[in-house]
């Protein structure tokens, strides 16, 4: 790409900042549409929600929550654009294509369990106290 143009498209201002947006939504979107376990993350976010309001989790624990969400949804994100990339610049299977592609999502797997766990942690003690003063 000209340095240029480059320049030109990376001026600071109002409408490219609110474009922004936009590209990031496309982001959203295209990994909600085309990657399944997006909607798994998205599913049991919403599931997580709804528990954690019906039992009550406190402040700290809902701000624990939120960032184990986030950090699971992000890294299935960057595990998405990664595996974009390899496939763009690698078309044929690749020993080292697939070293990336894998632990890509090795690193969502393992923010999934640490986000699993800790969640179990949060939520089993509210939700046998719920139960009990059903």
């Amino acid at each position: 790409m000209d340095s240029e143009l480059r320049d030109r498209q990376k001026k600071p201002g109002f409408k490219r900042f609110i474009k922004s947006f936009g590209y990031s939504f496309d982001g959203l979107r295209y990994a909600y549409k085309y990657e399944q376990s997006m909607t798994i993350h998205l599913l049991v976010v919403i599931i997580v929600v709804v528990v954690g309001i019906v039992v009550k989790i406190n402040l700290t624990e809902w701000l624990l929550v939120l960032i184990l969400m986030g950090l699971v949804l992000a890294t299935e994100l960057i595990n998405t654009s990664l595996e974009a990339v390899v496939d763009l610049t690698c078309p044929k299977i690749h020993p080292l294509a697939k070293v990336a592609k894998d632990t890509a999502s090795a690193a969502v797997f393992v923010f999934s369990i640490v986000a699993f766990v800790s969640g179990l942690i949060i939520f089993i003690p509210r939700i046998m106290t719920f139960i009990q003063s059903i």
